[in-house]
């Protein structure tokens, strides 16, 4: 069922202050947020147990389904009954939340430039930066389609580009010896950091 394209205010506390920056740090800047929506917005994994088996960072399941609820009561994510199965929850992005992908682009940049990352897991976010605002338009767009739309995914969209640009960093550092054991599927190519 396709969501509206909302525009209002997130249904969030008024925090310690109005500054947005600090309202922004308040909502997103535990360990764990920002990574979850990277993991359902690169990865592809809209499930609890696909986010919770392909965590590379390795999250529990408590705090995975605590950060779950938080987004999904902040307006970040919404909760779908998935036809496949009666009892699975599929987890959607929102508007508010695919308007991160700039910033998540930006993290992703910066720590690929000044923290200590491998090139699998920061290829995504730098290909992204270099592909300026038209390619994070075009990116934002398929995940309107995806998760506000419920359209399938695209494969020759920029997700199955940034994939194929992960793959075969994954390929050459497996070649060379100096890849990472990231889990297969995993949500890849941000140096968002943890926390």
């Amino acid at each position: 069922m396709p969501q509206p394209v909302e525009t209002g205010l997130l249904p969030v506390p008024p925090g310690k202050s109005g500054c947005p920056i600090n309202l922004t740090v308040e909502l997103l800047g535990d360990r764990w947020s920002l990574v979850v929506l990277r993991d359902v917005m690169f990865g592809g994994h809209r499930h609890f147990r696909e986010l919770l088996a392909h965590s590379i960072e390795g999250i529990a399941s408590n705090i995975l389904s605590a950060r779950l609820s938080k987004l999904v009561a902040a307006g970040l994510l919404t909760r779908h009954d998935d036809p496949s199965h009666r009892q699975k929850i599929e987890y959607r992005l929102t508007e508010a939340s695919i308007q991160l992908v700039p910033l998540m682009t930006q993290l992703g940049d910066w720590g690929s430039r000044w923290l200590p990352t491998v090139p699998e897991l920061s290829i995504r976010a730098r290909l992204l930066a270099r592909g300026g605002p038209e390619m994070g338009e075009r990116f934002m767009d398929e995940l309107r389609a995806t998760h506000l739309e419920g359209r399938p995914r695209r494969t020759d969209g920029v997700l199955a580009e940034l994939t194929l640009a992960y793959e075969r960093a994954v390929a050459e550092g497996a070649a060379s010896g100096t890849g990472t054991s990231a889990p297969e599927g995993a949500a890849p190519g941000s140096a968002v950091p943890e926390g």
